[in-house]
């Protein structure tokens, strides 16, 4: 089975998700038995991707395959990718880095948060 609708929506969360996740296209290649330009094709929506490949990414990358496939429209906001990967990043901080980024998230939220 592959998946063809939203496909280069699905090629964006993709990469997003290989970049939050700290790896490279080669990285991602090795560890799916793939060829670095199948990734790159598959990123930029090039290359349709199977379930089974959705499914194998979504567990390297730390996503749920829901998100990669049909984006936020699936994800309450604490199951939000997003969400747990800034949270592993901000594990990675420093005492004062965390604390500058803590101010960052008030000031923020004081100031509307999205609009």
């Amino acid at each position: 089975m592959a998946l063809n609708n939203d496909k280069k929506d699905i090629a964006v969360r993709l990469r997003w998700a290989r970049e939050q996740a700290g790896l490279s296209q080669g990285q991602v290649a090795q560890r799916m038995a793939m060829h670095r330009p199948t990734i790159s094709q598959i990123e930029a929506g090039e290359r349709n991707v199977r379930i089974d490949e959705i499914d194998r990414l979504a567990e390297l990358y730390g996503v749920s395959r829901d998100w990669l496939v049909d984006g936020d429209k699936v994800l309450p906001g604490e199951r939000d990718p997003r969400i747990q990967m800034a949270a592993r990043e901000l594990g990675k901080l420093k005492g004062a880095d965390l604390d500058a980024i803590l101010r960052l998230i008030q000031v923020l939220r004081d100031n509307g948060g999205e609009k």
